[in-house]
């Protein structure tokens, strides 16, 4: 599979511009998952030096990503801006609806195929999908 991945508020802590404190199991999860036979996209909207600071940061946890905001692989003549449309069959991002769930329950399922439980959503008290 190819999953896109968000840095700030899914790798790290939201603290943009700077590099928040990483996220418990974060960096460990999406090795694995390479690991898996899986390949990584980091998909965010940093750019320029910021956006350095971020591959960096993760290269210095042992994580490397097949591409960076772009479904070419890194080091291809390709130069993808920041925001630009990737193709995935996942996409990891602290935005989704319904927020983020922890990495553990991210790997559960992409690997094994499960369905994240429905919420019920604290202020109106409803489920996701009429469920």
């Amino acid at each position: 599979m190819t999953i896109a991945v968000d840095f700030d508020g899914t790798i790290v802590e939201h603290k943009y511009p700077e590099i928040g404190k990483e996220k418990p199991f974060a960096i460990e999860t999406l090795i694995q998952l390479q690991e898996d036979g899986n390949r990584l996209i980091l998909w965010t909207s940093r750019e320029g030096e910021l956006l350095e600071d971020a591959i960096a940061f993760c290269h210095d946890r042992g994580l490397d990503f097949y591409a960076i905001n772009s479904n070419q692989p890194r080091g291809a003549l390709f130069a993808a801006k920041a925001g630009t449309k990737v193709v995935a069959d996942v996409y990891i991002d602290d935005r989704n609806l319904g927020g983020l769930p922890d990495w553990g329950t991210i790997y559960e399922i992409i690997c094994h195929k499960r369905e994240l439980k429905h919420r019920k959503h604290k202020k109106r008290g409803f489920k996701l999908f009429g469920r």
